[in-house]
Formats: structure tokens, sequence, C-alpha cells
């Protein structure tokens, strides 16, 4: 089993690396959860595979070595950016690091930098952090504000005082005829493909478990939708968590709650938002003797670390590199437009990977 849990940190350092391009020491501590010590010895395990290559404070994912019958292109020289892109994320942990990670390729490919800020699910402050983007020197901005799916009309309102050219990521404007661009995932059509699927999978009786998130809403709306669509029971247990603290007896209750709920009702399969509330429902099921996906089978949603679990998950993954390369080209085509392009307004489905966790057999993964 400690092979195992070292295979299975190793292969979350690498994922949290590659989406971030690089990370200090402290910022893997804070990501993974252990120590210190600890990151250091997997850093130098990696980079003794080749993997990665450590650097003071942190480490980077290692570059491809060339065949040594093959010789190496020059590399290019990259142009020096010309401009700035202003973005805003309210997370710079769960979730957003791909989202990043696709923005700052997308700008590198035309010779743009990034300055990001941070406003915070907490503490939201979009406002002042727009205001300090605009006199960092930012051509335009990419906007993901802090509260849910629908951009509160005083953001838009100082978004438009500040002048800059703006794209919404993963938000929409709460006026839908709104002349605002945006790319955002279809987290709807994310719910009702993994119900789908544990309908074709033979359950009439698909329970919901959300932890609260801003992701939560539209996941709920989805999940209500499939219900109707399907024709399934639609008194299987459904329970939002309200976001409590990650390991806080709030949270064990309200696990424990929907695992009853399920087994009282006879339910056997369960969407559950994220990708942690799945795993710890796995282990509240393995404390009773039971199994996944025998006694409950799972589908996460989310994808950050579901194929990392025991058991590994079925997740629907949204595309979260494909969403900030599309926003970043979005704003990008605006500022080098002669004459202004149309308003563009894009929704990406999420998919659906299919792992041991459903009881369907798994389908090969990119």
């Amino acid at each position: 089993m400690a092979e195992l849990l070292v295979a299975q940190r190793h292969e979350l350092l690498l994922r949290e690396l590659e989406a971030a391009g690089g990370l200090k020491v402290s910022e893997l501590v804070t990501r993974l959860g252990v120590s210190g010590a600890t990151i250091r010895r997997d850093l130098a395990d990696l980079e003794a595979e080749g993997r990665v290559t450590r650097v003071r404070g942190g480490a980077m994912l290692a570059m491809p070595t060339p065949a040594a019958d093959v010789p190496a292109a020059p590399a290019p020289v990259p142009a020096a950016p010309t401009r700035a892109l202003g973005l805003l994320v309210p997370s710079a942990t769960y979730y957003y690091p791909r989202v990043v990670a696709g923005v700052r390729a997308a700008a590198a490919e035309r010779g743009a930098r990034i300055i990001i800020g941070l406003t915070d699910y907490a503490r939201p402050d979009d406002l002042t952090q727009i205001e300090e983007l605009r006199a960092a020197g930012a051509a335009g901005l990419l906007v993901t504000s802090a509260g849910g799916p629908l951009v509160p009309e005083s953001t838009l309102e100082r978004l438009r005082e500040c002048g800059l050219p703006f794209v919404l990521l993963e938000r929409q404007p709460q006026d839908r005829y709104g002349p605002y661009e945006f790319v955002a995932s279809d987290h709807r059509q994310g719910a009702v493909a993994a119900v789908r699927h544990l309908a074709e999978l033979g359950h009439e009786r698909v329970a919901l478990f959300t932890n609260g998130s801003p992701t939560a809403a539209q996941i709920r709306q989805g999940y209500a939708a499939a219900v109707e669509l399907l024709g399934l029971d639609p008194a299987a247990p459904v329970q939002d968590s309200g976001q409590p603290s990650p390991g806080a007896a709030e949270a064990a209750e309200r696990h424990d709650r929907i695992v009853e709920a399920c087994l009282a009702g006879g339910v056997r399969a369960a969407l559950v938002h994220s990708d942690h509330d799945a795993i710890e429902l796995m282990r509240r099921l393995r404390g009773r003797g039971l199994r996944t996906p025998d006694d409950l089978a799972l589908i996460a949603y989310d994808d950050e670390i579901a194929a990392l679990a025991d058991v590994p998950l079925t997740a629907v993954a949204p595309a979260k590199h494909e969403l900030g390369e599309l926003a970043a080209r979005l704003l990008l085509d605006r500022l080098d437009a002669e004459e202004p392009p149309a308003v563009r307004q894009m929704t990406l489905q999420p998919r659906l990977i299919v792992r041991s966790s459903c009881g369907a057999v798994p389908t090969p993964e990119p």
C-alpha cells in the first residue's frame, strides 16, 4: 500500500507541475497536504527518473531530451511580450491551475504576457482587483468573478467603466442577452451525461451530492433535467453540504447522511461533486464493509484527482485547459482587430471519463 500511495502522490505532483508550469516547494506542500521533507524527497525521486527539474525553492517539469541520432532543431527565440492580459481568478489551486495554463499557452503563442489577480470565494475582491490589473498596464481582462456562475451587474458596470476589452471566463452575465463575450463550461450538460451513463448501466434511482460550490447550482439543474428526461425516480436523495471545512465533523456527518439515505432507499448510484467528496464517500462505504461500485456506483464531478482514488473514479471533466486557451484567444482577437469583431459567446461541454467506480468497462484515456 505504501508504494501505491507514493505512486499516487508522484502522479498528483506531476499534474500540479504540468498545470502550473512550475511551483515552489511551499506551494506543493499546500496543494498536496504533505510535509516539505516529503515533497523534496518526491522531487528528488522524480528528478532521478528524468521527469522533473529541480530549481531553487521548487521544481518544474523536465523538458524531453531529443534522441541522440536526431539533431535537435534550434530553439526559436521568443518575441518579447508586447502587451499584458489581466487574469482575475478566485483560486490558484483547485480547478483553476489548468485554466491558467491554457491562458498562458494562448498568450505565449501571440507574444503576450499574463498579469494575475486573485480574488477569493470567502472574501470577494473583484472590483479592487480589476482596478489593480488596469493600473498594472493590462491591455484587456479575462475575468472569473468570485461569486456564482452569473457575474453581478456591479462587476460588469466596473468592467465597462474601466474601458478595457474583457472576456468572462467560466462565468456568464446575468442578462443572457447582454453583449458580453464569455467562454464557460456547460455544467448542466456534464451532469446530464453522468446521470444518463448511470441510467444506461441499469440504475433507476441516482442520488446527487454537491458541495456548495459556485458550480453546484448548475449541476443540480442538469441532474433534475436528466431525472425528468430519463424517467428516473425523483425521490432519490439530493443533498448539498454547504461547503463545510474539509475534515470537519460537520462534513463527516453530511457524508454519512448521504450514504445512509442511499442505503435506506435502495439507491445504488450517485453523482458526487467534487472529487474530494466522492473519495470521502468511498472511504465511508469501506468503513461499513461496502464496496464501490458493487454497493454504490459513483461518478465524481471535476476530475482533478479522481483517477488517483483507490477505485479510480469515473468523472465529469470540464475542458479547463481549452477553456483558458479559447478565452485568451477571444480577447487577443479583439485586441488585434482593426474593426471590433462580432461578440462571441462559447459554452464547452465537459467530457465523461469512464473508469472503475461506476461498474462499466473503463475507456482508454488520452
